[in-house]
């Protein structure tokens, strides 16, 4: 099949909006978001910081009687956190520090963690969204 210049310069002006628009969303460039059940909510009923699926990219925390997920990711250079005993996180790679709500509180990281969309389902599970492939 032989395609014009004009054509040729069609397509390819919608391939790329619509790769940017794929890239706008909170989604992996495969565009796909996936759900991780972190378990019954009733187990998080301290509050604190759980540490669980720190190796999936999150942190489950449970403060001031709402539940929440935060990025187990640091912000600049995308090292795995460790959560420390005061409920903050380290970067071990780099240094940063984040309080407990994820904003820096050293560098370099200059973003605090992007907090994910978590709910609890209809059979009581806590289920956390995360960008995948």
């Amino acid at each position: 099949m032989k395609i014009s210049r004009r054509e040729f310069l069609l397509l390819t002006a919608g391939l790329v909006a619509g790769c940017k628009a794929v890239g706008d969303d909170n989604t992996s460039a495969t565009g796909v978001m996936r759900s991780i059940n972190a378990g019954p909510a009733g187990q998080y009923m301290a509050d604190g910081v759980y540490k669980n699926f720190r190796n999936q990219g999150f942190f489950v925390i449970r403060q001031g009687g709402k539940l929440l997920a935060l990025s187990a990711i640091c912000t600049h250079r995308k090292c795995r956190l460790t959560a420390k005993p005061d409920k903050s996180f380290y970067c071990p790679c780099h240094g940063s520090t984040f309080d407990p709500a994820g904003h820096v509180t050293r560098g370099p990281a200059q973003r605090d963690l992007p907090a994910l969309p978590a709910y609890v389902d209809e059979q009581g599970q806590l289920q956390v969204e995360i960008s995948g492939i």
